[in-house]
């Protein structure tokens, strides 16, 4: 073949070897590795990081955090796995030299909503873990923001992305107990105010600021290693982010509820505070033990200890459809919820359901339970729409509802009006009735971390 000929040939045969990337597409092709920055260098995030490793078709490249020890620990532990990747104290200069597809917001709940902002404002897809915002109204900027942006959103709420969940999600929906009377759902504890206290010793993070940036948009505070690591017992950083928590295990339960209800893009329209908030444990006067086939069984030793602010609250759907938050932390689901409707009652938790007549369960369409980590479908789901640009299975929208349940239960104590009905209007997503519920909807963001601007 002379010059000319392979010239004419390879032209002709280009878009087949140049990446989606290179073309100008708006994400990976198909058959591309999804490259993705982590963000936020705590707990979760190493089981996110583990469960990443996991899945082929995705390759860490940057891993952030404000502070440095977590940086130098994350990158350690990845290059021992075999996995070598940039480490940043900064998410600006992060987003300004990774050409990556996405950003895992795996951060405190109070720097959630920026980081992931700041990530979309950049033109990457998002997994933002839950409850994905602190307030109802920096939720919806950050919808707003995605939609804006045409970002692909993952809020992770797992249990949307279990099979078996869903399946019995939609057993619920499709009638196979009939109407549903109402929804049974946990009491969940609720988070602290922060007491002044003195500051401790700070330690060296890296760069001089640290604490400064780790702080985002709270009060910036001295330093006190009861905030830097228990952040998530205090209003000012989340909303109950403890296990049997408001918005740590009642964000998975809120969820689910909104699923099988099939409200994933609205939301109550009454909240009544059934009784005073009192600070007590999160188990009933009852120490029992639980029998091996109920659902919340692997998880009620998890939380005998837990304790805070608690009152029973209950709310109301458009179609009539009461939801009773009265469950204690021993029984029923603490990561579900049970729909009781006419002809039955099915019970899901995570990868676990009971149900009655007892017959659903010999459905041939029945899914049986998972066989992989329980995080990595829903993170799959990710990869797969960032390359389709479809919607997730936790679209940042239904991440906005059910973190609007969590600060509806939270806003009903602290308005502290026993038997009175608050009016919400899940449109416009405002009280019709109490003004002071409407002042909880929003934080005043400190200066330097207001989210981004639309442009």
């Amino acid at each position: 073949m002379d010059r000319r000929s392979f010239l004419k040939t390879t032209m002709a045969a280009a878009p087949m070897l140049i990446s989606a990337r290179a073309l100008g597409q708006n994400g990976p092709g198909a058959n591309e590795t999804v490259n993705v920055a982590v963000v936020g260098l705590g707990g979760r995030s190493r089981d996110i990081v583990a469960t990443i490793l996991g899945i082929p078709q995705m390759r860490i490249v940057a891993v952030c955090d404000c502070f440095g020890p977590r940086v130098d620990a994350a990158r350690k532990a990845l290059e021992e796995r075999g996995v070598k990747c940039n480490g940043y104290l900064d998410l600006r200069e992060m987003l300004d030299k990774e050409n990556c597809d996405g950003v895992m917001a795996e951060t405190t709940t109070h720097a959630r909503a920026w980081v992931s902002c700041m990530a979309m404002a950049a033109g990457k897809d998002v997994y933002i873990e839950k409850p994905m915002s602190l307030t109802i109204a920096e939720g919806r900027e950050m919808v707003n923001c995605a939609r804006h942006y045409k970002r692909v959103t993952q809020v992770g709420t797992q249990q949307r992305s279990i099979p078996l969940n869903n399946w019995a999600s939609d057993l619920v929906k499709n009638g196979a107990i009939g109407k549903v009377k109402h929804v049974l759902a946990p009491n969940f504890v609720g988070a602290l105010k922060w007491e002044a206290r003195e500051g401790q010793e700070m330690p060296d993070g890296g760069r001089p600021d640290w604490w400064d940036v780790w702080t985002n948009q709270a009060e910036l505070r001295p330093y006190h290693k009861d905030i830097h690591y228990g952040w998530s017992n205090w209003l000012d950083y989340d909303g109950g982010g403890i296990s049997f928590g408001v918005t740590g295990w009642g964000t998975h339960s809120y969820d689910q509820l909104q699923r099988g209800l099939g409200t994933d893009e609205t939301g109550p329209v009454e909240i009544i505070l059934e009784e005073q908030v009192q600070a007590r444990r999160a188990y009933s006067e009852e120490d029992r033990e639980p029998g091996p086939e109920e659902t919340g069984a692997p998880y009620y030793g998890m939380v005998k200890d837990t304790s805070g602010p608690r009152a029973k609250v209950s709310m109301k759907y458009e179609n009539g459809v009461q939801v009773l938050l009265h469950l204690d932390a021993n029984f029923g689901p603490g990561l579900g919820c049970i729909y009781e409707g006419e002809n039955g009652r099915i019970e899901i938790n995570r990868d676990k359901i009971a149900v009655e007549p007892r017959e659903l369960l010999d459905r041939p369409d029945n899914p049986g339970h998972l066989s992989v980590p329980e995080t990595q479908p829903h993170i799959e789901n990710w990869i797969e729409c960032i390359k389709s640009r479809n919607r997730c299975t936790a679209d940042i929208e239904y991440g906005q509802r059910s973190s609007t349940l969590c600060y509806l239960v939270n806003i009903a104590r602290a308005v502290g009006r026993v038997g009175e009905k608050l009016l919400w209007d899940p449109v416009a997503e405002r009280f019709t009735n109490c003004d002071e519920g409407n002042t909880m909807l929003a934080n005043t963001r400190r200066a330097g971390y207001e989210l981004p601007p639309l442009v």
